[in-house]
């Protein structure tokens, strides 16, 4: 209509740019604060695509967002709420190590392990009278479980940070002032989707009375798990702890006629194999197994389970894009979920007609 006022057009920001070239938001701000360090890690092609881009839309780089950036010191923390770091290659823990690493190594980013934290009744916690989390532009956070109201306080507190893996919302009941559950920023694997698709293999195969061995409670993985399996298994699938020793476990599932077991930990399954066979009752033929997962601590482990991979090396990797694209811009995601590996191993089978 004549004499309105028209729309200004919308800037341009590096998330648009990061989505026209199929790049991390990172590999844009990188790109602009032409970070020499960091920049002999993006390949020339990907940085021709990226000044293209730039050029082609006009993009200008808003003040604020670039005096930000270059207080930006290029160290990330790293701080685990168990004693991770690895001793064997087999260590659960590695491969999401190595990932942070080789991330942090490609964006020209420093890694300072933060290891002052006490321990109370067995549990570290990141925020103690004389942490050094400011030391590091954010912190990559690694752990089976996470205290919420630790994570609540992170969040309220302003301080930039990615948890590697699914965290549930977080909150402190407390604090009145954190008492609203706050979204936790993680890069997490998909275990819900992974066990249902091995209990819907099972389905296809033919089982029907199936078991589920785990506690599925306290971190959210086993959470998830757990969650995966009611999703998929028939009504009536029957849910075991994990607690008891698997002479017991046997007993109950081969009672209620169970002709497979979803084991939450690999070497849970490991363990319940051994006794089914000390029995004489052979995996898969008569049992079959399947185990929701990697095994968490280092063990040899020599049969070909049924199984589904994490993607550890992954989640490290992309939680350090997250936090580096918290740090330098708004991140398109603050929550990823990353799909699992379905393995057909040697421990599941049709049941016995």
């Amino acid at each position: 209509m004549a004499g309105s006022p028209s729309t200004p057009p919308r800037r341009i920001t590096q998330r648009d740019i990061a989505r026209m070239v199929g790049v991390s938001q990172t590999t844009v701000s990188l790109v602009l604060t032409n970070n020499s360090e960091a920049a002999s890690r993006i390949a020339p092609e990907t940085r021709d695509r990226v000044e293209r881009a730039i050029r082609e839309t006009g993009y200008v780089a808003d003040p604020l967002a670039r005096r930000m950036t270059q207080q930006h010191n290029q160290i990330l923390g790293v701080f685990t709420y168990e004693l991770v770091f690895p001793s064997e290659i087999a260590d659960f823990y590695q491969p999401f190590l190595s990932g942070l690493e080789a991330c942090a190594e490609r964006l020209g980013c420093d890694l300072l392990l933060f290891t002052s934290a006490p321990v109370n009744n067995g549990t570290r916690r990141i925020l103690h009278e004389n942490n050094r989390l400011r030391l590091a532009d954010g912190c990559l956070l690694l752990g089976r479980e996470m205290p919420r109201e630790e994570l609540a306080r992170l969040i309220a507190d302003g301080y930039p940070f990615v948890a590697v893996g699914r965290r549930d919302d977080a909150y402190d009941e407390a604090d009145p002032a954190l008492a609203r559950p706050r979204p936790v920023p993680y890069v997490g694997a998909d275990y819900t989707a992974a066990t249902a698709a091995l209990v819907r293999r099972a389905r296809d195969l033919g089982h029907r009375r199936m078991a589920y061995v785990g506690n599925g409670s306290g971190a959210e993985s086993a959470v998830d798990r757990l969650a995966g399996f009611r999703q998929a298994a028939p009504d009536g699938a029957h849910v075991t702890s994990a607690g008891r020793g698997p002479a017991e476990v046997l007993d109950e599932v081969v009672g209620a006629g169970v002709t497979v077991v979803f084991c939450e930990e690999l070497a849970v399954a490991d363990e319940l194999v051994k006794a089914a066979e000390g029995r004489g009752i052979t995996v898969p033929d008569r049992l079959s197994v399947a185990a929701l997962g990697d095994v968490l601590q280092p063990r040899v482990i020599t049969r070909d389970f049924t199984t589904f991979h994490i993607p550890r090396h992954e989640m490290g990797w992309q939680a350090v894009e997250v936090l580096t694209d918290m740090l330098y811009g708004s991140p398109t995601d603050t929550q990823r979920l990353l799909p699992c590996e379905l393995s057909d191993g040697r421990t599941l089978a049709p049941p016995l007609r």
